[in-house]
């Protein structure tokens, strides 16, 4: 049996209704035990592996038929969980049209199964993405066997140029993995983009510039407003080798960083503090790198403290609750208690480091 017999079996889930007679619910059961005898070839299916002690393979051949036989397995995979994902969807639309609306029929039936929820719908998921490429006849059964499952999700999920670009490559019967959807993604984003002069394009085009460089350079100037997206272009338009490329992504991600942390850090946001113009200043004296590691770890140090707190007011909850139920008969509990005092007080200390070289942190906590 060869691989593309997998895509020639079809099975058609029967649509029985609340009030189906007994006879008509056997010949369903008959109908569906038909279409299941219909893969018993499977059972004959069988995939070549290399010897594991053949001295004689080469190591890049053998690892060329080990990924072969890797790829036979994906497709396989994709093909049968876009069918289990639309046996799920019919389960799932069936409980919606005919059930009490809350999905309980639903989630018993995956129980039964042991599918968990999240695994049920990542099905659904790649059911629908085959039906939208394969809605308006971009894609066939055939030309899906030419995808790796993850590659056929990530198709999904790509823009309608990059996906058209990778439809046609499948179709001229080109094999598609992950690679290949990232460079045709890649090669889209910064061929389409606004952001970069033509010179760099060209040099994209002729690959002497990779893709994998310039793509990211592109979606991290995306994510900035205009204002600092200008001097961002002037940077590519003043060098656009590789060197520089990788040094202006490296600003655009501190921008970002700079900007995103800024509006969460609560120190910030109660001082009438010009962003803006701070930003304008470390980058007129080279500290861009420096204000964002700056800003970035305030805002872990405001998260930690704030779970500091929570954690510390629970253990000083937890100790003045089991104070109370303590007493002499209990010696032993009142010995632990009194050596997690220093956590569970208003004045916390800790121990960093061994007794000889350590320091001891303190702090004092209080509620305003």
């Amino acid at each position: 049996m060869s691989e593309s017999d997998l895509e020639s079996i079809s099975i058609e889930s029967p649509n029985i209704s609340p009030n189906e007679s007994i006879d008509e619910a056997s010949s369903i059961e008959s109908i569906t035990n038909e279409a299941l005898s219909s893969l018993d070839d499977l059972a004959e299916f069988s995939l070549s592996f290399p010897d594991p002690n053949d001295e004689n393979l080469a190591e890049g051949q053998f690892l060329a038929e080990v990924d072969q036989a890797w790829q036979v397995c994906d497709r396989f995979d994709l093909q049968t969980d876009i069918w289990r994902g639309k046996i799920l969807r019919t389960v799932r639309d069936r409980e919606k049209a005919n059930g009490e609306g809350r999905g309980t029929g639903f989630l018993k039936w995956l129980q039964e199964r042991e599918i968990s929820k999240s695994q049920a719908y990542s099905w659904i998921q790649l059911a629908n993405s085959a039906d939208t490429l394969m809605a308006d006849g971009q894609l066939d059964a055939d030309d899906i066997r030419q995808f790796s499952k993850r590659a056929f999700l990530e198709t999904s999920q790509s823009a309608p140029e990059v996906q058209q670009l990778i439809v046609d490559a499948a179709r001229n019967g080109d094999k598609i993995t992950r690679r290949e959807v990232r460079q045709l993604s890649d090669e889209w984003t910064a061929m389409s983009s606004d952001h970069l002069p033509d010179e760099l394009k060209e040099k994209v085009a002729a690959h002497t510039i990779p893709t994998r460089y310039v793509a990211p350079l592109v979606r991290e100037i995306d994510k900035l407003p205009e204002a600092y997206q200008v001097p961002l272009k002037q940077a590519i338009a003043d060098g656009n080798d590789l060197d520089n490329i990788k040094l202006v992504t490296a600003d655009a991600q501190r921008l970002t960083k700079y900007l995103s942390n800024t509006s969460q850090v609560q120190a910030i946001a109660q001082r009438s503090v010009n962003i803006d113009l701070a930003l304008e200043e470390a980058l007129r004296i080279g500290c861009l790198k420096l204000a964002s590691d700056l800003v970035s770890q305030a805002s872990q140090l405001e998260q930690a403290i704030a779970k500091l707190y929570s954690t510390w007011k629970r253990v000083s909850t937890s100790a003045d609750q089991l104070y109370v139920e303590a007493g002499a008969s209990t010696p032993n509990l009142l010995d632990l208690l009194n050596s997690l005092d220093s956590l569970a007080s208003q004045n916390v200390a800790v121990q960093i480091g061994n007794d000889q070289s350590g320091r001891t942190i303190r702090l004092q906590i209080t509620e305003e």
